[in-house]
C-alpha cells in the first residue's frame, strides 16, 4: 500500500514539474515564435526569393518579382492577433507580478483589485472659476 502512494506521488511531481515548465514557459515561448516568423518573413525568404529568381531559366526575360510577406496576407490579422495575445499576457504577467509583490506574494483572485481605491465620501466642492461671467444679453456679436 505505501509503495502504491509513493509511485502516485512521484507521478504527482513529474505531471507538477511538466505543468510549472509549460506555464513559466508559454510567455517567452510565444514571443520567440513571432520573432522567428517575422525573421524569417521579412528578411531570410525575400532575400532567398532573390537568389532563386537569379536561378530561373526565365529570370532573363522576366522582370523580377517581389516577395510578398506571408503574414501580412489578410490585413495583417496574423500580426494584430500575435499583438493582443503578447500585450494581454505581458500585461497579465505585470499584474501577476504586482498582485504578489502588494501582498507579500500571497495570490489575489482575479475579481478583486490589487490596490483597493478610496472614493470621498462627500462631493468635493467647486472652486469659483476666475474669469466673470458675461450675461448674453450684453454680449456684442456684430461684428462691424
Amino acid at each position: 500500500m505505501t509503495e502504491e502512494v509513493k509511485s502516485k506521488e512521484e507521478v504527482d511531481e513529474g505531471t507538477k514539474k511538466q505543468e510549472d515548465w509549460l506555464q513559466k514557459k508559454w510567455r517567452p515561448m510565444m514571443a520567440m515564435m513571432y520573432m522567428t516568423v517575422c525573421f524569417f518573413d521579412f528578411v531570410v525568404f525575400p532575400i532567398m526569393f532573390t537568389v532563386v529568381q537569379f536561378w530561373e531559366t526565365q529570370a532573363a526575360n522576366d522582370a523580377f518579382r517581389q516577395w510578398q510577406p506571408l503574414t501580412l496576407v489578410g490585413a495583417g490579422l496574423f500580426h494584430m492577433a500575435m499583438g493582443a495575445v503578447l500585450g494581454v499576457a505581458a500585461w497579465s504577467r505585470g499584474q501577476e507580478k504586482l498582485a504578489g509583490v502588494n501582498n507579500d506574494n500571497i495570490a489575489v483572485p482575479p475579481s478583486v483589485p490589487a490596490t483597493p481605491s478610496v472614493l470621498p465620501s462627500k462631493p468635493v466642492p467647486r472652486m469659483p472659476s476666475a474669469t466673470p461671467t458675461v450675461d448674453p444679453v450684453e454680449r456684442n456679436t456684430r461684428n462691424d
